[in-house]
């Protein structure tokens, strides 16, 4: 496995029934299963749905051929504002039809300490707890290393606003590098460079600079490895594709070096995914980049 695939190993859940996109659940269930039969499926990980919205599920998943659902489909679940019957709900669901779909991971909020230390979630599910990082989330990010939770960091939105600053995503990542707390990031990471692109797919869309996907992955990488919370916000505003160079051993940005190796156990202890409402955009600009064979 090269740096490239190392780095991008089932890093993307698919979230198309959310902005921008904002399908169907039929069109997002029937993307689904097609990206599981494309040849870039080795980066696709788990199908992001609400709790509330299961029946849905249901009905779709079980609407497609046969030969569409020949392997058990992973699930994240997002929770509502009553945490324990949407458990109840997914223990109903894994108990029916754990066969075919499975969910293992929920994705909660949390404001304060108080909230996370109230959470209580069965060790049978990686639970992500979504915490606002324009302050300084350390409090929140020890109180989640002490429950065993997972952090998650909106990383953009449709609008300008929603996006934090390189130096907040950058004290975030070396947070929970310090406090070993991994960690999923969603949302305004269609694209493998930070730049400016639309922020929606509407024709008289607005433009923002976006955080380019790459950056925040090998940012996580770096975190783990040492590097300071400066080096990692300027990593974060990196826009020039040429800083980044990927072969069979190493990912390198500017004079800053990983090994695959360092990748590898970045990805399976740190950073484990990041939520995309598209699967195919990022796919086709790691083509457009030549990182990726057409």
């Amino acid at each position: 496995m090269n740096a490239l695939h190392a780095l991008l190993n089932g890093v993307v859940d698919y979230a198309g029934l959310f902005p921008p996109a904002a399908l169907s659940m039929t069109e997002a269930v029937q993307n689904y299963a097609r990206y599981l039969q494309d040849d870039s499926r080795w980066a696709l990980a788990r199908f992001v749905v609400p709790v509330a919205r299961l029946q849905e599920f249901f009905d779709s998943f079980y609407a497609l051929p046969s030969d569409s659902r020949n392997q058990i489909w992973l699930l994240s679940a997002l929770a509502g504002n009553d945490v324990e019957s949407d458990l109840k709900r997914i223990d109903e669901f894994n108990a029916r039809f754990s066969c075919d779909a499975l969910i293992d991971a929920i994705e909660l909020k949390a404001a304060s300490v108080d909230e996370i230390l109230r959470l209580s979630v069965p060790k049978s599910l990686a639970t992500y707890v979504e915490i606002p990082i324009a302050q300084n989330p350390e409090a929140l990010i020890e109180a989640l290393a002490r429950k065993g939770f997972r952090a998650k960091a909106r990383t953009g939105g449709v609008s300008a606003e929603a996006f934090p600053s390189p130096e907040q995503l950058a004290r975030f990542i070396f947070l929970c590098a310090k406090r070993q707390t991994p960690f999923k990031a969603t949302a305004g990471l269609h694209h493998p460079i930070r730049a400016s692109y639309r922020l929606t797919y509407e024709p008289d869309s607005p433009s923002g600079t976006m955080f380019g996907f790459l950056n925040v992955l090998l940012a996580a990488v770096f975190a783990l490895e040492g590097m300071s919370e400066a080096d990692l916000a300027a990593l974060l505003s990196e826009t020039s594709p040429e800083a980044f160079h990927f072969d069979d051993g190493t990912a390198r940005w500017r004079s800053f070096v990983a090994q695959t190796d360092a990748i590898e156990r970045a990805r399976a202890q740190f950073a484990i995914s990041f939520g995309s409402c598209s699967f195919e955009e990022p796919i086709a600009d790691l083509k457009n980049l030549q990182l990726l064979e057409r």
